[in-house]
This record gives C-alpha cells, sequence and structure tokens, in this order.
C-alpha cells in the first residue's frame, strides 16, 4: 500500500515538471505502536502538506514512509479503532539522514490529564477539542471548563511542564483583527489556567490569527475547523 501511494506521488512531481532527484527528497517515517504494550497498531494514516494541502495521502497499517516534497511541513493525522486519535505536524527542518522520523504511541481514550504521560510529549500538539468562545469574542463557555480543569491538573501532575497556548481563527475577515482575537483567546484561556492555580511561567502564548488554517474550503465546516486553539508541549 505504502509503494502504490509513493507510486503515486512520484507520478504527480513528474508531471509537474519538476526534476529534483529522488535521493535528494526527506522522508516522513515511523511505526505506529500501543502506548503501553509497544506492540504494532493497524491505524489509518492521512497527512497533507501546509498549510495548502497541495498534497494529500492515505495509507493503512502499522507503520509509515512517505516524501515531503519541497521541504514542506505536513499534517499527519493517526486514527485506530479503540484508541483516542493523534495530531501531529511534521517539520522536513528537522531531518536527520534525509529522514524525520516520529514514532506514534497510540493510547486509550481519555481525558487530556490521562494521556499526558503517553501522547503528549515535548512537541506534540493537540487540540483542545472542547474549547467554545463566544462567537467573535475571547469570551470562554462554561462548557469548556472541564477541559480547561483538566490542563490545570495536567501541569500539576508534571511540574516540569512548559505549555505554549496557540490561537487560531478561520480565515475570514480582516487578517489583523483575526490576530488581535486569537491573541486575547489564549491569553484568555492563560488567564482562566492561572486563576486555577496554574504557574504562569509556566504557560506561553502565540497567535496564528488566520495564517495557518487546516482547511482552506469556503465551508462553514472548514470555517469552524480552522477556529482552534491548540496546546503545545515545550518542555516536560
Amino acid at each position: 500500500m505504502i509503494k502504490f501511494i509513493l507510486a503515486i506521488c512520484f507520478s504527480a512531481w513528474a508531471i509537474a515538471g519538476h526534476t529534483q532527484e529522488v535521493d535528494t527528497l526527506i522522508y516522513a517515517q515511523g511505526k505506529i505502536i500501543n502506548a503501553t504494550t509497544k506492540e504494532p497498531v493497524m491505524a489509518k494514516i492521512s497527512y497533507q502538506s501546509e498549510p495548502y494541502g497541495n498534497v494529500v495521502g492515505f495509507l493503512n497499517g502499522s507503520s509509515f514512509l512517505f516524501p515531503l516534497f519541497e521541504g514542506e511541513k505536513y499534517s499527519l493525522k493517526i486514527e485506530a479503532p479503540g484508541y483516542a486519535p493523534s495530531k501531529y505536524l511534521l517539520d522536513p527542518t528537522e531531518a536527520k539522514d534525509r529522514r524525520v522520523v516520529k514514532d506514534i504511541e497510540l493510547a486509550l481514550p481519555g481525558s487530556v490529564a490521562e494521556n499526558a504521560e503517553t501522547t503528549h510529549r515535548i512537541g506534540n500538539t493537540m487540540l483542545l477539542d472542547n474549547l467554545i468562545f463566544t462567537v467573535g469574542t475571547a469570551s470562554i463557555s462554561p462548557q469548556s471548563h472541564q477541559e480547561l480543569d483538566e490542563v490545570v491538573k495536567m501541569l500539576k501532575d508534571n511540574p516540569q511542564m512548559i505549555i505554549q497556548l496557540e490561537g487560531h481563527t478561520d480565515i475570514k475577515g480582516d487578517p489583523k483583527l483575526n490576530m488581535e482575537l486569537s491573541q486575547k483567546r489564549v491569553d484568555a484561556v492563560k488567564s482562566y489556567l492561572i486563576l486555577k492555580g496554574s504557574d504562569k511561567t509556566r504557560v506561553k502564548t502565540k497567535a496564528f490569527g488566520g495564517t495557518s488554517p487546516i482547511s482552506r474550503e469556503n465551508t462553514e465546516a472548514s470555517h469552524n475547523m480552522n477556529r482552534r486553539v491548540e496546546l503545545r508541549i515545550l518542555a516536560n
């Protein structure tokens, strides 16, 4: 299956008129394993180049290998029945011997705090799925408190951990206002965490506005997907 996917990619590369030699490409490579038993896990693997999604691929198996064309970053999503889904960003600048090696450890579904030890290693990013803001504002909905309380617990249980809250908006509207809104939102989340007892020096923030969308489709579903706050582990 991997060879089939690679064949399509190489064909598309040739048709596009690129002449880059195969042996100069950087590859993403990794295994999918159970976080507890370390046994291989059969999973659905999907990836796409960022930020425009010009290259998209799908694999099935307990490992992956695909080229990172033109040195672009790639988002990687791993899904397997009975496990919590995992999302990662692969950066070709981190390659060694033309390989970006990323072995994925899948954990059972659970809360942020429960999965911190197994799925949220340094450099990993997780989406705060249940973080809800009033439309167009930085006002956090009470429905979000449970998930944010789990982040507070995660920081308490991991005293060396430092996180970065990364705010994103959709790609509609004024870019400057979107950047300001995303900053206000991550600041609001940080304020909540501090109010609940987290050390402010261990919570960093970064605003992206609409500069790093997951999707550029002009649909409401895509816009909702792009409006998000992600939590990146800087140290642990």
